[in-house]
């Protein structure tokens, strides 16, 4: 994390560190939103939630109906606030060039509805939404597994034990889900006239299934996962 970090700061001062931004936070006001706009079309009390009262059965079936209105919450929301996360992206691998293509939002967008039409804002979306979906269902399946056979309910702390369950599967199926989120965000910027998105850089991908195989094969699908280690190619 720190080479990057100094490495832009040396070359675009800490400025630098921030490109990119606006459009960030502009999608993550979106996903918001719609998050709360799902919400209120589909209310959670109309949902029932897990008791420790439950049997397996009951318990799993509410397990899934949850999983399935969170799933439908994260998808909408990844939608709608996707085109102003491929520009964020491209914004950011602006600096690989040294280039000013997209350098505001309205511009940016006016630049890839000409270049590319309507579907240049949703490159990458597909793997996004698999991640996505991949991601809450294997964290809400296990976390509940592991709840109900793993956990004694004698146990004195299993209802702080429960609690954190969610949590740390959180973490460990994002390791298995983080491929998706970084094919997605290099097909964001691939062949859309930037450096970063050409060779020698990187090859003009077909689809998303060729930037999985062509990393895969390269066994760099995890890259930039760590924050505290880097793995440089030979």
């Amino acid at each position: 994390f720190s080479y990057p970090a100094r490495h832009i700061v040396e070359v675009d001062g800490k400025r630098g560190l921030f490109r990119g931004l606006t459009p960030r936070l502009i999608s993550s006001t979106l996903s918001t939103i719609t998050r709360g706009s799902v919400k209120k079309a589909f209310p959670l009390e109309d949902m029932e939630h897990v008791s420790n009262k439950d049997d397996v059965k009951t318990s799993l079936r509410k397990v899934v109906k949850e999983t399935s209105h969170e799933m439908m919450m994260q998808c909408m929301s990844r939608v709608v606030s996707h085109p102003l996360h491929v520009i964020s992206m491209r914004c950011m691998v602006q600096f690989v060039g040294r280039e000013v293509k997209y350098s505001g939002v309205f511009s940016s967008i006016g630049r890839i509805f000409k270049e590319e039409g309507i579907l240049g804002f949703f490159v990458g979306l597909v793997p996004h939404i698999l991640g996505d979906v991949i991601f809450l269902w294997c964290c809400n399946l296990l976390a509940h597994f592991i709840n109900t056979y793993a956990v004694d309910d004698n146990f004195s702390q299993a209802s702080v034990i429960r609690s954190y369950t969610k949590f740390v599967m959180g973490i460990a199926v994002s390791m298995l889900t983080y491929p998706f989120l970084l094919v997605g965000d290099l097909m964001a910027v691939n062949n859309c006239g930037l450096r970063a998105g050409l060779p020698p850089y990187a090859p003009a991908f077909a689809s998303w299934i060729h930037c999985w195989r062509y990393l895969s094969a390269q066994g760099r699908l995890c890259r930039a996962a760590s924050l505290l280690f880097r793995r440089a190619p030979v």
